[in-house]
């Protein structure tokens, strides 16, 4: 039959069995709808970081460097993953529960720190920001054959759209979150049909036949350096998930955000495994678009194409976001945010289209830039952590975790010393 109603006489409107029951079923409606856009920002600051780490540099540096070192290539990928976890996990820990992001947090420290940090963070985001918007362009030339300036122009205007939306927040986590599992299917995709030789690829994860810093450090800084450091951070505090009563929600993001990173990594490196480990020598000039052809002919490039505008507009989009984010305060009004963020995309598009360097080469020197950034950075968090806990409002730091977060900040200075002679015999000076 149907259901009753209080003037059905089943039950008494006024009796605790009928009120018990209503209240219930309304609160657990209300608890639903209160918790879903929770779960959507959370995720949001997750693949911010995430696929902002996924970008044309990351799509052009694996598949490079795994064309260089082939199997060998999987124990870089493997030390870069565990710095990042234990980066991330200290740096969304002190902004998260802070509530300040990174600039606020420095300027706290040291009067006009966070600004200072800001200029490298701004500089080394636009670098990026200028090779996300050319990976988007050859994305578009791979999917339907359109000149890669006219594309990046686009693309361009497509991030610039979704930052001037009325629900640009919602539109942004959305986004990014849904883009971040098209990529990661697609690869899972290449990866199969190119068949790499896995049990040796799992064997160089901890034996490797060969060592290069220069590529550890340009993958965590590819990954983890520069803007990208912040970028799922500054979402969380945004969205207001901050506080030691959101810690779980903020260690549960800052860890998945890099194995989603370490995933989409380590499928890429087996799809252009798979390749080379035939005999096959991909182009320079577009390694990964030619790993695609190689394992899936004329689909397999379509798919590039796809994967590679994805990972440039999510790109653009974080770091266009975060970098403005550096440049302002919580209190700067959103409208101004906005228009500051339209601006950075527009100049840095306007860069790409009158800029004659090769993407590839613009995309390596990125990745490296932002590893010898990444120190400077981090250290502001650890000092936050070990000497001024009163940021942390009562929050016990585990001394675990800042001994491991010391440890890799003494390996990325290591790494980011290694690096200036790399960057020096790649740009031959």
């Amino acid at each position: 039959m149907g259901t009753s109603t209080p003037d059905s006489g089943d039950q008494n409107p006024t009796s605790p069995v009928a009120n018990s029951g209503d209240t219930e079923s309304t609160d657990t409606t209300t608890s639903r709808l209160k918790h879903a856009p929770r779960r959507t920002a959370i995720l949001g600051a997750m693949f911010l970081m995430a696929t902002s780490a996924i970008g044309p540099g990351f799509l052009t540096q694996t598949s490079v460097f795994t064309a260089q070192m082939g199997a060998a290539f999987a124990f870089a990928i493997f030390i870069s993953i565990l710095l990042d976890i234990a980066i991330q996990l200290n740096v969304w820990r002190v902004l998260g529960i802070s509530g300040l992001r990174a600039n606020e947090l420095g300027n706290t420290v040291v009067p006009y720190l966070g600004w200072v940090m800001a200029a490298f963070v701004f500089t080394g985001g636009a670098v990026f920001n200028i090779g996300n918007i050319a990976g988007t362009g050859l994305g578009l030339n791979a999917m339907i054959g359109l000149d890669p300036r006219i594309g990046g122009a686009i693309s361009a205007l497509v991030a610039i759209f979704i930052f001037m939306s009325r629900k640009a927040g919602l539109a942004l986590d959305r986004i990014v979150v849904g883009l971040g599992a098209i990529m990661i299917l697609l690869m899972l995709y290449v990866a199969i049909v190119s068949s790499p030789p896995v049990g040796e690829a799992l064997r160089n994860t901890v034996l490797p036949d060969e060592v290069d810093f220069l590529v550890i450090t340009t993958l965590i800084g590819g990954t983890v350096g520069g803007y990208i450091t912040f970028a799922g951070a500054h979402r969380m505090i945004d969205n207001k998930i901050t506080g030691p009563e959101n810690l779980k929600e903020i260690t549960q993001g800052s860890v998945l955000g890099i194995v989603v990173t370490g995933i989409m990594r380590a499928l890429l490196f087996l799809a252009v495994l798979g390749v080379v480990s035939t005999g096959v020598t991909l182009s320079q000039d577009n390694t990964a678009a030619d790993a695609f052809y190689n394992a899936a002919g004329e689909i397999g490039l379509r798919l590039f194409g796809v994967v590679l505008w994805a990972a440039g507009l999510t790109s653009v989009i974080g770091a266009s976001y975060t970098s403005i984010t550096f440049v302002t305060t919580q209190n700067t009004a959103p409208r101004v945010r906005t228009m500051l963020t339209v601006a950075f995309i527009t100049v840095c598009a306007a860069i790409f289209v009158t800029l004659n360097a090769a993407p590839q080469a613009l995309l390596i020197f990125a990745g490296a830039f932002n590893g010898l950034i990444l120190p400077i950075g981090f250290a502001i968090v650890l000092w936050v952590a070990w000497r001024r806990t009163d940021l942390l409002k009562g929050y016990r730091y585990p001394k675990w975790l800042l001994v491991i977060g010391a440890l890799a900040w003494v390996l990325t200075v290591f790494l980011g010393y290694k690096s200036f002679s790399g960057i020096a015999a790649l740009w031959g000076m």
